[in-house]
């Protein structure tokens, strides 16, 4: 049985501190908190962390610490709860359903057993959290989905998916900020603009971040 958290020196400037191996909201919520007590309470040398789903990777100057006497500081924060009260802002984003810009919406619903309105009805129904951001700039993973809406990924990888496009897989939404590929079902098309690299925060969504959908009174693009 593996003890957590497990600490692994990445090159010479960077520590990874793992806090479990699954994706449950639980375990990420204590990742996300000790994000918070770091950016409270940084050690020497501190520049930045980074959280993932059940990690967290602290940057550092190698300069002035090293590996050791960043897990020592880690091992002193008290183990994050569970169910901690988390930092972090509350969205609201208009999403439009329109079969033109949701091309997955009814072969989504059909895989399901239910109705597509059904199906957007639940996606409406939660209020979701921003798990981690990685892979593109501001694509901001959201948890978690109704287990009634969940499904695999398509057996088949589409192509130029524009930004915008909400995305769902496993427990997990998704909406796009650049045109890219992706093999998640597409359900509609958010109104906002989720990465903007002229602002002066470039990314509209960030760990820990609470998010509501709310129906679009626009059509798609």
């Amino acid at each position: 049985m593996t003890d957590w958290p497990q600490f692994r020196a990445v090159g010479e400037a960077a520590l990874l501190v793992e806090l479990g191996d699954g994706t449950d909201d639980a375990l990420n919520r204590r990742v996300l908190a000790l994000d918070a007590a770091l950016g409270a309470s940084p050690p020497t040398g501190f520049i930045e962390a980074v959280p993932a789903f059940a990690s967290i990777l602290v940057r550092f100057d190698p300069l002035a610490t090293d590996h050791h006497q960043v897990e020592a500081h880690v091992r002193k924060i008290p183990c994050p709860s569970g169910d901690a009260e988390l930092p972090g802002r509350s969205h609201e984003i208009a999403i439009s359903y329109d079969r033109h810009v949701a091309p997955d919406l009814e072969a989504a619903a059909t895989a399901l057993g239910l109705a597509p309105d059904e199906l957007v009805a639940r996606h409406l129904a939660r209020t979701y959290r921003v798990c981690m951001c990685g892979f593109a700039p501001g694509y901001a993973y959201l948890g978690t989905l109704d287990p009634a809406i969940r499904l695999p990924r398509k057996a088949a990888i589409v192509r130029d998916v524009p930004a915008g496009t909400v995305i769902i897989a496993g427990a997990q939404c998704i909406v796009t900020t650049l045109a890219m590929p992706t093999g998640w079902w597409r359900i509609g098309h958010a109104d906002a603009r989720l990465f903007d690299p002229e602002a002066e925060q470039p990314c509209l969504l960030m760990p820990g971040d609470q998010v509501r959908f709310v129906p679009s009174r626009t059509p798609g693009p």
